[in-house]
């Protein structure tokens, strides 16, 4: 299927002849083998990451890239014999299946050699024999072969190696002086006794172990975990970084003023369902408010819930028949405590503004098409009945789907719906072909009914590429996230200045993650800073450990999750070694802490879905922080967002924001 067979596509474009990989059989091999199917069940959404993943028995699947590293620098022809050592789960053994006559492959764990053998055999490599033992002694009954390929790191290259390659043959594997630290080599055979080799590349892979290799302590002996990373950064970060007083005090978004003259700040979190993160959002939002003039909050949720939030603080009547907000999944994320306390906070600042100075309340995302479609023919219908009669016609075609749109991208594999986006399109071209007349009714309500416009026809984009599972689907959306931020600034004037609320995902600059340099994707932060430079300020957030409002999967129930101590190996733990329990670290630093902070690092994203149990997978990425972000607020330890009751409350009006 598109689902499955495009991440492949996109890994071997991407990660494997985007670095340099260009034997087109080894190219072809990576893409036609199902990397997801030698994988755990619970590995198997991280296929195609570019990055080595747990297997069973304790054991790892190499990154796709040295798989196909090593099968390059081997030059297996279609009639060669290869011996493998290290089965594994069977990944690189299907991937040599494809290129060689017949492979050999030993693996010294038995569980793992009969899991290797099922899914090989599942898979039709008849070409493929699984054997178990001690793999340094290679496979002397089947020698000699054109090419042996070693997936474990030892001293040097066993002799039994040497006594079973044909002259001619290639030997990769990764040599070392300890079990950890490599050199990928190829040890071509020139003679009966002659010997070329070549070093490749540094790499790390696990401890051969075997008679003719390291001894089997060395699998089992663990690192002492030390207390402090001990490379330094974390005391160069204390020397620089600023600590902010409680989140009460009034004093703590002082230490934000010197962004006061950009035009657009952005505010991250490192997950969606911390306290501390929402409450220093708000903080920082009340004194960019107050004391320095900005115009509008806008954040990523959906732009009719935020309507009616809008309509609330700025004191202007409900849009009749408008649903309460924030009813869709995940409804902590803005039904909160700490939302509701700034809301309130943001009309009651409000109440002895003019109309014209009073801050606004807008959503970025894209998911409301039904709510979206709903608001636009209500405003047609009050200004333009004949109009409203033809936008119901062509956002008919979406009708099917507007209560559940991801079907919808199936759907346009038929030609019937293929016209759907140019419908959208007409509905918006016509609504914005009379802007004139109907902005003289009452130009919010039409700024309104446009934004909703945009936002169906970006949504039917959005939904028709979510199907593909491709970058294209994340990056339709920041690109909506950022034209509408636009729209906003454009509407409010010259001099606007914005406040944005989005997760770290979105608002640091994806060129300086994984995010950019693997997936291909873009974000609402690279755009903003594209297209204002140094106008905008991303500043980003992050934590150790604490508590954490998310689900373990879609539309699952909220949880209050343990978030687990950040890795040794993240950015995370440095800023937690450095000591401060809450703190900022403006990120314009000169000297060696800048180029320190510049090496990739690995960093946690936490969403609305948070599962521990496979949290170096799901929730790490590689990121340069400068690069990234502008500044980085730290918390040590944070707790979870407190929800907001799903019913109507009784002491609430009904035309109450957070009402049900």
């Amino acid at each position: 299927m598109a689902t499955v067979i495009d991440p492949r596509r996109r890994m071997v474009r991407r990660q494997i002849a985007g670095r340099g990989i260009a034997d087109r059989r080894v190219l072809a091999a990576m893409e036609k083998v199902p990397r997801e199917t030698f994988l755990p069940e619970a590995m198997q959404e991280f296929a195609y990451e570019d990055t080595p993943l747990p297997i069973e028995e304790g054991q790892t699947i190499s990154q796709p890239y040295i798989v196909a590293r090593m099968a390059e620098a081997a030059d297996i022809g279609p009639l060669d014999r290869v011996l493998e050592i290290g089965s594994g789960s069977g990944y690189a053994a299907a991937v040599l299946g494809e290129l060689a006559g017949r492979v050999f492959t030993i693996e010294r764990h038995p569980a793992l050699a009969e899991l290797a053998r099922a899914r090989l055999r599942q898979l039709g490599y008849d070409n493929v024999e699984v054997r178990t033992g001690d793999g340094t002694l290679g496979w002397p009954e089947q020698a000699p072969f054109d090419a042996i390929i070693a997936t474990a790191g030892g001293p040097r290259v066993p002799e039994a190696w040497r006594a079973q390659l044909a002259v001619d043959g290639r030997l990769v594997m990764p040599v070392g002086d300890t079990p950890t630290q490599q050199r990928l080599i190829r040890l071509t055979r020139t003679g009966p006794e002659t010997w070329h080799e070549e070093e490749i590349e540094h790499v790390r892979f696990v401890p051969l172990i075997g008679e003719q290799a390291w001894p089997e302590e060395h699998e089992t002996r663990k690192p002492r975990q030390p207390s402090r990373p001990p490379s330094g950064l974390h005391q160069l970060i204390r020397a620089a970084e600023q600590p902010l007083p409680n989140l009460d005090d009034p004093t703590f978004a002082s230490a934000f003023d010197r962004y006061a003259d950009r035009r657009v700040v952005l505010l991250g979190e490192a997950s969606h369902g911390t306290s501390e993160f929402y409450r220093a959002r708000a903080a920082i939002t009340r004194r960019l408010i107050e004391r320095h003039g900005f115009s509008f909050v806008a954040v990523e949720a959906d732009w009719p819930d935020a309507f009616t939030i809008d309509r609330h603080v700025r004191h202007l009547p409900a849009r009749p028949g408008a649903p309460p907000a924030f009813r869709r999944f995940p409804t902590w994320m803005w039904r909160n405590t700490d939302v509701e306390a700034f809301v309130e906070w943001l009309r009651s600042h409000n109440d002895g503004q003019p109309a014209e100075r009073r801050a606004g309340f807008f959503g970025l995302d894209i998911y409301s098409l039904a709510d979206s479609i709903a608001a636009v023919l209500a405003y047609l219908d009050k200004v333009d009945p004949t109009a409203a009669k033809v936008a119901r016609e062509r956002y008919g075609c979406l009708t099917p789907w507007q209560h559940d749109p991801a079907v919808y991208g199936r759907a346009v594999l038929s030609e019937r719906y293929r016209a759907c986006e140019a419908d959208m399109v007409a509905a918006l071209r016509d609504l914005l072909a009379k802007r004139l007349d109907y902005a003289a009714h009452d130009g919010e309500q039409f700024f309104d009914a446009a934004q909703n416009a945009r936002l169906a026809a970006a949504a039917e984009r959005y939904y028709r590429a979510m199907y593909y599972g491709s970058a294209e689907s994340w990056n339709l959306r920041d690109r909506h996230m950022f034209e509408t931020l636009q729209h906003l600034l454009a509407h409010h004037g010259a001099g606007a200045k914005a406040v944005v609320w989005a997760h770290n995902s979105h608002i640091g600059d994806a060129r300086f993650t994984d995010m950019g340099r693997v997936k291909g994707e873009l974000n609402l932060g690279e755009l903003c800073r594209g297209r204002s430079g140094e106008e905008a300020a991303l500043i980003g957030f992050g934590t150790h450990a604490g508590t954490v409002a998310a689900a373990s999967d879609w539309d699952a129930p909220m949880e209050v999750k343990e978030v687990r101590p950040s890795r040794e190996d993240s950015i995370e733990r440095q800023f937690h070694a450095a000591g401060l329990p809450r703190a900022v670290l403006h990120l314009d630093v000169p000297g060696e802490l800048r180029r320190r902070l510049r090496s990739p690092r690995l960093e946690r994203f936490i969403g609305v879905i948070y599962r521990p149990e496979t949290e170096l997978q799901s929730h790490y990425a590689e990121v340069e922080l400068p690069g990234q972000f502008d500044a980085y607020v730290w918390f040590d330890r944070t707790t979870a967002v407190t929800p907001l009751p799903t019913a109507q409350r009784p002491d609430m009006p009904e035309t109450y924001p957070f009402g049900l």
